[in-house]
């Protein structure tokens, strides 16, 4: 292992996406992670195969999530699955799960417990919806509890629209950067006080946060959110067009008065400064409708290969729509680091990088997803279980 966290043991008790995602962060990192699987698995091992309706060899989002990390299958309904864990438990610097709080109760996980028995140990509880009040214990996906409730979907879609569909584990993987983030912070905070601590994070609480810009003006101003179109927005500056090719762009004039004058000489419309309509932000706000519009006739005139060139020679600030597969091609994006090769069962393949390098701590990824159970006794063995007593409880269903 090589990285920040080189050294720091985790254990993950979770399922799906938002807590899997946080310990995968880790592994990359450098920390040796144990994933506790039930002996029939993750389900999200298998969502993947049934959700693309095909048959396919792998589980890409899968293996992004669970990489490097080391898999014991165990069935925590008998007590000598419960023990194990709190062997493991008792050697872990962290203790990373996203059950619900009657699962943890219903296991005796409880962090008081679990504090007492190992003062160091940072508790990691992500949730859907908070480890209090009358839903704590609801069921919920990202789709769920950070989509669709924390206003995240409504602030999208202009009025008279459907709601549209989340991508696969937007909410989840911001959640796993926030828990991560918070385990490092309760790490540090150990160096200096010699004793672990719990840190809880939520898909909703996070959800909240993701929209924070929104959320304060409605709690500070009482002003609800209201979605835009490119033709109800403040500023039509900040949105997209398209070519001539009907490529899709962004342009960038966040700041509106600054950035007009080189907008109009990039397009060739110098006399627009001089049009009432459109002379401050305030009056393109006023007249937003009518400047996407005549933005609209001049910039479907060229194909974004032209204009390109011409943004950037004018000081023009402007980004390409791409879809997944440009992106996958664009070497910026291998500059700036998202790509990492990863080995595999065949070789090596390439796949997505957790977001953050280390100047001094690099890391690097030394192993691929496991398998279900792949390292059940490699684990047993390091916790000074005999061969005997390994296969003793294969016989009674505690390890499949």
């Amino acid at each position: 292992m090589s990285g920040p966290l080189k050294g720091i043991r985790v254990v993950e008790l979770g399922f799906w996406v938002a807590a899997p995602a946080a310990g995968g962060i880790m592994a990359d990192w450098g920390a040796e992670v144990v994933k506790i699987e039930p002996p029939d698995g993750d389900p999200f091992r298998g969502l993947f195969l049934k959700g693309v309706g095909m048959d396919v060899p792998i589980n890409p989002p899968f293996e992004l999530d669970n990489r490097g990390k080391r898999s014991i299958a165990l069935n925590l309904q008998t007590a000598e699955g419960r023990d194990i864990l709190l062997e493991l438990l008792s050697r872990a610097d962290v203790f990373l799960t996203n059950l619900r709080a009657r699962a943890l109760e219903d296991l005796d996980l409880g962090y008081e417990k679990l504090h007492r028995m190992n003062p160091r140990l940072v508790y990691c509880q992500v949730s859907g919806y908070g480890p209090k009040g009358a839903d704590r214990d609801r069921a919920a996906y990202d789709v769920g509890a950070f989509w669709s409730r924390a206003a995240v979907v409504s602030t999208l879609t202009p009025s008279g629209q459907e709601p549209a569909s989340q991508r696969g584990a937007m909410g989840d993987h911001t959640t796993a950067l926030t828990a991560t983030g918070a385990i490092c912070a309760a790490l540090l905070a150990r160096e200096r006080s010699g004793e672990g601590q719990k840190v809880e994070t939520s898909l909703l609480r996070v959800g909240g946060y993701f929209i924070g810009w929104d959320l304060n003006i409605q709690l500070r101003l009482g002003m609800p959110a209201v979605p835009a179109t490119r033709h109800t927005g403040p500023n039509p500056m900040i949105t997209c067009y398209h070519d001539r090719e009907g490529r899709w762009f962004w342009l960038l004039g966040l700041q509106g008065d600054r950035m007009w004058p080189d907008l109009l000489r990039a397009i060739g419309k110098p006399e627009l400064a001089e049009d009432p309509r459109f002379a401050t932000m305030a009056a393109r706000r006023e007249n937003a409708s009518a400047l996407v519009d005549l933005l609209d006739t001049v910039l479907t005139r060229r194909a974004l290969a032209e204009w390109g060139p011409i943004f950037d020679r004018e000081n023009v600030w402007w980004a390409p729509v791409q879809t997944t597969e440009e992106f996958a091609r664009d070497p910026q994006a291998r500059e700036a680091g998202v790509f990492v090769k990863v080995p595999t069962p065949g070789g090596e393949a390439e796949m997505v990088a957790t977001p953050v390098d280390f100047g001094r701590d690099r890391w690097s990824i030394e192993a691929p997803a496991p398998e279900l159970g792949q390292h059940s006794e490699e684990i047993l063995l390091e916790l000074g279980l005999s061969w005997e007593r390994i296969a003793a409880l294969k016989e009674r269903g505690v390890i499949p």
